[in-house]
């Protein structure tokens, strides 16, 4: 967290990390904010300026743009030629310890509790969750994951 000139901003969500076979992106980015990484490869910041940004505005987060993806739009085929994976956090029913035999309860109602639980989609199944059913999972989108493969297959 940077805190300047009374503006708070909130970096938790945005990195960039690396492994043999994949790319991972903080969802807290925005397309702007990505090609101004140095640590984002060239060949994905060419893919965001060229093909992405003509349908997308700069200042829209990779949380966003991801959370509202529908099938069959342009953006979609192009995420989906990057064989892109979308890790999220969502809400699950905790479960309840049983009680012990003979074991009494309290006779209060019980309220549903819920935890978040991660999950990594591919790009058709998240997209093929309406917007209704996110919103009532409580679906919140973390980390994008590109795959290195899918970038060096892309032609640009």
């Amino acid at each position: 967290m940077k805190i300047t000139e009374n503006v708070t901003r909130y970096d938790d969500f945005k990195y960039v990390l690396q492994d043999v076979g994949s790319l991972y992106l903080g969802a807290g980015f925005s397309y702007e904010e990505l090609l101004a990484q140095e640590l984002v490869p060239f060949k994905l910041k060419a893919i965001v300026s060229q093909y992405i940004l003509k349908e997308a505005a700069p200042q829209t987060t990779l949380e966003s743009q991801f959370y509202y993806l529908e099938e069959g739009t342009f953006l979609y085929e192009v995420f989906s030629q990057l064989k892109i994976r979308i890790k999220v956090q969502e809400q699950v029913p905790k479960k309840q310890r049983r009680l012990p035999l003979g074991g009494k309860s309290s006779g209060r109602g019980r309220e549903e509790k819920y935890i978040y639980q991660e999950k990594v989609y591919t790009l058709k199944e998240l997209a093929g969750i309406n917007l209704a059913r996110k919103k009532a999972c409580g679906i919140l989108v973390r980390e994008i994951i590109v795959s290195k493969l899918g970038m060096m297959t892309f032609s640009v």
